[in-house]
């Protein structure tokens, strides 16, 4: 593993990728774990239009703010390979930990924190000059990377430890911990930034934490009809631009949970395909893409009715969509 000391020197000998505009197109990028690729979908016809081979083993992605570039983690090579969007294709890597499951970047782009699932640490880079700034130690399995938008503050999941840490970017320290479900999974926080949700998958929850005090306020329990519990796994979710729905995958459940905000009431269980993983909204909040990893398809949800419209193949083991039909930066990784 690439040590602070030696990443300097390990990550300064790649060359960072150049990208011609490309925003826009309402092309859908979904990683494979399986079929290590990103398959490109056209956002209409839902056609598969490419097929991006990447380093094995390709799962959370994120773009950077004009859309140009996407980064995206491949755990088995232990990378992130940088796509050139313009062009389709991979045209650089930079060195990770062990097993890199999920990543974000900054609000000013300089930098990027990646989740070493198999390191128990994540890792906080400069990427202009490719130097590791901080290996942070974390609870075993690293996962959910979050990061506000001052980019001062980071929280990280540990799945085994079942706990969110709270990170101070540039001292690389972790500030608090809050103790949460059972394998806490993904993150989301409210416009305001005053609540963060964490979906967590073996106890079928989404936990709710203040901001400000950094303690749990509430605990959303989910049981769609005809399953068991312990078939409920949340893992993926979304939230409104304005904050007033939050959509959350239930993995083996098979559905997709709507859940309202403010009340936290379950509003509507959506059936999909098997073993829904990550999801995401088209920039217009009118469609929700979802990934069902055991399926190997795409499930098309229109918001407005709560309907599948239709269900796209696309390869093995689906874990990550995204859209390139908005620019701007995202304070997490899907």
């Amino acid at each position: 593993m690439l040590k602070a000391g030696a990443a300097g020197a390990a990550l300064a000998g790649v060359p960072l990728g150049q990208s011609a505009q490309a925003v826009g197109t309402g092309r859908i990028y979904i990683s494979h774990e399986r079929s290590h690729e990103i398959v490109v979908l056209d956002g209409t016809s839902y056609q598969v239009v490419k097929r991006i081979k990447t380093s094995r083993r390709p799962r959370g992605m994120v773009f950077n703010s004009p859309h140009t570039l996407l980064y995206v983690a491949c755990g088995d090579e232990d990378v992130v390979d940088i796509i050139d969007v313009a062009k389709e294709k991979v045209v650089d890597a930079i060195p990770t930990g062990p097993s890199p499951e999920v990543l974000t970047i900054s609000p000013d782009e300089k930098t990027m924190f990646i989740a070493n699932e198999e390191d128990s640490s994540m890792w906080i880079i400069s990427i202009e000059d490719k130097v590791l700034l901080h290996e942070v130690p974390s609870g075993a399995e690293p996962e959910g990377v979050l990061v506000v938008p001052d980019g001062k503050i980071v929280y990280l999941t540990s799945e085994v430890a079942d706990m969110v840490h709270k990170v101070d970017v540039a001292r690389g320290i972790i500030l608090d911990n809050v103790v949460v479900g059972t394998r806490p999974r993904r993150m989301r926080i409210t416009p305001d930034q005053k609540e963060l949700w964490i979906t967590c998958e073996l106890s079928g929850e989404v936990y709710i934490v203040d901001v400000a005090s950094y303690k749990v306020t509430d605990v959303i329990n989910f049981l769609p009809p005809g399953f068991r519990q312990v078939d409920v796994t949340p893992v993926g979710l979304e939230m409104t631009a304005d904050g007033k729905k939050v959509w959350v995958t239930l993995g083996r459940a098979n559905h997709v949970a709507l859940v309202d905000v403010p009340t936290r009431k379950i509003e509507q269980y959506i059936l999909v395909g098997s073993r829904p993983w990550g999801i995401t909204f088209t920039s217009d909040e009118k469609r929700a893409l979802v990934a069902n990893c055991l399926s190997d398809d795409l499930s098309i949800v229109d918001i407005s009715s709560r309907r599948v419209q239709k269900s796209v193949p696309t390869g093995r083991i689906p874990y990550t969509p995204l859209v390139n039909d908005r620019i701007g930066w995202s304070p997490v990784g899907n």
